[in-house]
């Protein structure tokens, strides 16, 4: 990916946020990806340029990060495996520091200054869902790694992704919850500005209660938020056996701890969005225990699997990738795979060879895309032990 340099240092200006206010508890932001100086670039007509537009700094830096890494990592395998057609492969990319306003504004400079041919991104949904609409608008085939909110490729023909759906992953926390752990009275705490975490609240209370569950009662916070005891308190009250928190780590981190100094004695569940290192450092032993929704295990026997943790670790020092780098990794995939086999790089023809990918041999599992252009695939429940997140359940659609 030679020509990140440009331009990340083009977009240096806007990096002066995140989409949640930084936590007082929580670790100042990562840096943005250091990145050496570009070769001179090939002729225009030799490049096929994509987009990519992520959280590289912020409250949740990890995940733009850990993104960043997974497509840069299937980009310099697929163009040492020829580029497209004899075309190199580059992708520009942009920060939207968390914000799903900057993420439009990014998918705009990508559609109409950059002219990329596809973009790939973003994890948030919310931010996924910002991007959508210009997307879409402008026949420009878009690619989500990881948003889950269901709403996301429902904003047209042209929005894809290679995760499962909230309505799978609440679904599956939930039959989880209550035949596994054999939970009967959970409560739920949301972030109430984050459409991934309303959408997971309404399909896990659904789905818990219609197992026989109940839903004991259910509290909100809002991004920037870092007092959590008066929600908290008020869950106690009702002596929950769990509490699913379908949030982000920056924020589960903090709840954990804070219920942890009440003396709730509750498991704690939660979704995809607790997947980052900073959980155990922000969470530290209060998460020990817990239970979450994830789309791999570095743990998977999948030979897909443990060829792309052998190259991801050849490349960052021994580092174990997470599942963002995984779906990244995958959505790179994807996109390099449609674009090889469609009849021309023109939006319309890139997305009807998205459309027909089916049984692809993934890092985060086999995928095929049905007909609303979202992921059929099985999830994976981690449990937290011990400040590292262990395998310990599968769950299929």
């Amino acid at each position: 990916m030679r020509s990140l340099l440009p331009a990340l240092l083009a977009a240096a200006s806007l990096l002066a946020g995140c989409e949640k206010k930084q936590p007082a508890q929580a670790p100042a932001a990562p840096a943005t990806p250091e990145l050496k100086a570009p070769a001179a670039p090939p002729p225009a007509s030799d490049v096929i340029l994509l987009g990519e537009v992520g959280s590289l700094t912020g409250a949740e830096a990890t995940f733009g990060q850990s993104t960043h890494e997974g497509i840069q990592l299937a980009l310099e395998q697929a163009n040492a495996a020829g580029g497209v057609n004899g075309k190199k492969l580059e992708v520009r990319v942009y920060d939207d520091q968390g914000k799903p306003e900057e993420a439009a504004n990014a998918a705009v400079r990508l559609i109409n200054q950059d002219k990329v041919k596809l973009i790939l991104g973003e994890v948030a949904s919310t931010n996924s869902l910002a991007m959508a609409d210009k997307a879409q608008a402008a026949k420009v085939p878009m690619v989500s790694p990881s948003s889950t909110n269901e709403a996301v490729t429902q904003k047209g023909d042209y929005i894809f992704r290679v995760c499962f759906i909230d309505p799978f992953q609440g679904y599956a926390m939930a039959k989880f919850a209550r035949e596994t752990l054999k939970l009967q009275n959970v409560a739920v705490l949301q972030d109430n500005k984050s459409a991934y975490s309303t959408g997971l609240t309404g399909v896990f209370q659904l789905r818990f209660a219609e197992m026989g569950g109940k839903v004991a009662g259910v509290e909100s916070y809002s991004k920037g938020d870092t007092d959590f005891r008066a929600q908290l308190t008020a869950l106690k009250k009702a002596k929950p056996d769990g509490i699913y928190i379908p949030g982000y780590y920056t924020d589960v981190g903090l709840i954990a701890r804070q219920a942890q100094e009440l003396g709730l004695k509750a498991v704690l569940l939660g979704g995809d969005g607790w997947e980052s290192e900073k959980l155990f450092e922000l969470g530290g032993s209060a998460v020990d225990g817990s239970y979450y929704t994830n789309h791999y295990s570095p743990d998977s026997p999948n030979p897909a699997t443990q060829a792309f943790i052998s190259a991801y670790k050849a490349k960052h020092n021994g580092k174990v990738p997470d599942s963002l780098a995984a779906l990244a990794y995958d959505a790179a995939n994807v996109a390099v795979a449609a674009l090889r086999k469609s009849k021309s790089l023109e939006g319309p023809d890139i997305r009807d060879a998205l459309a027909q990918t089916k049984d692809f041999d993934g890092a985060a599992g086999k995928l095929t895309l049905d007909e609303k252009r979202n992921a059929t695939k099985p999830a994976v429940v981690l449990k937290v032990e011990n400040g590292k997140a262990v395998f310990a359940a599968s769950v299929s659609p």
